[in-house]
């Protein structure tokens, strides 16, 4: 597998401008086409006069709006240029939880932000990222709004049960291990997610991923009753100075209600590194 077709994720929000950068520098890495996907939440109109304040809100913030879609676009056809890398701008109309993982299934990895909270234009909907990851069928990279970086894959460090999800993702990173210096497969001891006695041991996974050439190594974290597995994983990620965090996405729909694992919620929430996420 590589990665040929990358789809970035954009909006007017403040953390568009690296994330592009990031993507640019995967396309590059990866001689792949780049997709930039322009989408923007915009309410109904009928109910934009039940939610006081949002009617001003987003008719004073259209002018500003506009002038970043702009200049965005011509951001983003200068760096194809300047970077010699093949790509296409589109910008989506319609509801973004609907129309971003519809067009990106014509990829092979996509790459979004990490729900920031206090910037409103980089809103895309309700659990806009857990659904994209839920529902495209294919890698998602999140890329953190603390702390934008560099692209990543240089020390990787997937997280391993021995679950479904984390096959799919830990094959699906393949193209990062082949490029990265140093690949961790970590385990952590005292984890539920995944019954201990069916679980394909890390070593197991470690052998199969070094036959693609990757050089890999297996750790093992052993969580107390007063460390959840997330945090766990978190705090290994940065003792280790991993800069790419591989796992699988646990989550199901129960009627209309999303509902995700709780290490899932916890390193969408507080994640740190760039996360490429499978479900």
């Amino acid at each position: 597998m590589a990665y040929r077709s990358i789809v970035v994720r954009l909006d007017t929000g403040e953390h568009a401008h690296p994330r592009l950068e990031l993507a640019l520098s995967l396309a590059r890495r990866f001689d792949a086409h780049l997709t930039g996907m322009y989408s923007f939440f915009m309410p109904d109109p009928r109910l934009l006069y039940v939610m006081a304040g949002s009617a001003d809100y987003y008719a004073s913030h259209e002018p500003m709006r506009t002038e970043r879609r702009a200049a965005l676009e011509r951001l983003f056809r200068a760096e194809l240029g300047r970077a010699n890398v093949s790509g296409e701008w589109i910008a989506v109309d319609q509801y973004p939880p609907d129309a971003v993982p519809n067009l990106g299934r014509c990829a092979d990895l996509i790459v979004a932000g990490q729900d920031d909270p206090n910037d409103p234009e980089a809103y895309a909907g309700d659990h806009f990222t857990e659904n994209l990851v839920m529902s495209i069928g294919l890698p998602v990279l999140l890329v953190p709004y603390t702390r934008p970086s560099a692209a990543p894959g240089q020390h990787i460090m997937v997280a391993w049960d021995g679950s479904r999800e984390a096959t799919r993702a830990a094959h699906d990173a393949l193209p990062f291990m082949r490029h990265a210096a140093r690949t961790t497969i970590v385990t952590v001891n005292g984890a539920k997610s995944y019954p201990f006695r069916n679980r394909v041991s890390g070593a197991d996974i470690a052998a199969v991923i070094a036959r693609h050439g990757v050089n890999v190594e297996v750790a093992v974290i052993e969580t107390g009753a007063s460390m959840s597995t997330g945090d766990a994983l978190l705090s290994k990620v940065a003792d280790m100075g991993a800069d790419l965090l591989v796992m699988g996405a646990y989550g199901h729909a129960r009627w209309h209600e999303l509902m995700m694992g709780g290490t899932t919620r916890t390193i969408l929430s507080s994640m740190t590194v760039p996360v490429l996420m499978s479900h």
